[in-house]
């Protein structure tokens, strides 16, 4: 077993840059996602395509205005998984 010593400030430091990391990577994820984001994460390029899976049910969706379209986020990674092949 190896013993490492460093200095109480270099320390802190590498603690304090840990706590920064993990902070980063759990940012709060929205419920509510943009088309673009949608299309991004079904790994489709058609505009078409997004509205077919809404018109049918697959996936959630919020029309708070007119023209503004948002997709839930939950839904769409159940539709993935409820699609996803299992391996043998």
């Amino acid at each position: 077993m190896d013993v490492i010593c460093i200095e109480t400030q270099a320390f802190d430091e590498l603690i304090d840059q840990v706590v920064a990391r993990v902070l980063e990577q759990k940012k709060e994820v929205p419920k509510w996602i943009s088309p673009e984001e949608a299309m991004e994460m079904l790994n489709i390029t058609s505009k078409t395509t997004l509205q077919r899976l809404k018109n049918e049910g697959h996936i959630g969706f919020s029309q708070p205005m007119k023209k503004l379209i948002l997709y839930d986020r939950e839904s769409i990674l159940a539709y993935l998984e409820k699609h996803a092949q299992k391996p043998f």
